[in-house]
């Protein structure tokens, strides 16, 4: 049998189960990188537009492109930043519509383990970003366990059940990042971990929203009634609530950053 493939085609429900978290790390991340003013952005693998929104936000940028292969995504991306300094389009991390030296920066936003051959992503990046400018890029920990529903995959493994795992997981290790980079030709390489915590307002919220995952929702649709509900007890019994209610847990991301040689 063919092992399903992670599609993220809901803007909507990514937005509950992941656009949250790569806001915090988001917001983590830019301050770590610090990128000037009125500067020009390309957003590979910019999905639903949470970290686009992000850098309109924060850094002013005069113009954004974001790519994405999810016209679904792309949708919900333009429809939350209408009349903004942002256009998206679909497209390929490998093979990015745009001339080279284009761009003041580029960035990966919780994107390259997806990115069937990640070199060729980094290399189109560095290639689209003018002599001086950055490319940069952070990832969940996966393999490390540190990916925000984590606990949730650990359980389900327990019950015969492993996750689903990014075509190129791998590349989210903080030594594959630095070897992408630095065979890409980029230099000043730096990288850091970024550890945030979430909040849900109780058990049934982080349930609801857990279940919509595009990396959990198939396999739970085949482990049938009687092993999710299991599931669901064992993660209830896994997530202390506090006096109010709410589960709070942590995630960690590997991020990096470097400039294309200047001439």
């Amino acid at each position: 049998m063919n092992q399903p493939q992670i599609r993220f085609d809901d803007g909507a429900a990514y937005e509950g189960f992941m656009g949250t978290w790569s806001r915090l790390a988001g917001h983590e991340f830019l301050s770590w990188l610090a990128p000037p003013k009125g500067a020009r952005w390309a957003d590979v693998g910019c999905g639903n537009g949470a970290f686009t929104e992000l850098l309109l936000e924060r850094c002013a940028p005069v113009r954004v492109e974001g790519i994405d292969p999810s016209e679904g995504q792309l949708a919900f991306a333009r429809e939350r930043l209408a009349n903004r300094p942002a256009h998206f389009q679909l497209g390929d991390a490998t093979a990015l519509p745009y001339a080279d030296a284009e761009f003041d920066a580029a960035v990966m936003a919780l994107v390259i383990f997806f990115v069937p051959e990640p070199a060729k992503g980094v290399a189109e990046m560095a290639r689209v970003v003018k002599p001086g400018g950055t490319v940069s890029a952070y990832a969940w920990d996966i393999l490390g366990g540190r990916f925000p529903y984590a606990a949730l995959q650990q359980e389900m493994t327990a019950l015969g059940s492993p996750p689903l795992y990014p075509p190129s997981v791998e590349a989210s290790r903080i030594d594959a990042l630095r070897a992408l980079w630095a065979g890409a030709g980029l230099v000043d390489i730096e990288t850091r971990d970024i550890t945030i915590q979430r909040t849900f307002d109780d058990f049934e919220t982080f349930w609801r929203i857990a279940q919509t995952g595009s990396t959990i929702k198939p396999k739970l649709a085949a482990m049938g009634d009687g092993n999710v509900e299991r599931l669901k007890e064992r993660m209830r019994a896994r997530l202390a609530p506090d006096d109010a209610g709410r589960i709070t847990y942590g995630a960690s991301a590997n991020a990096i950053k470097g400039h294309v040689p200047q001439c």
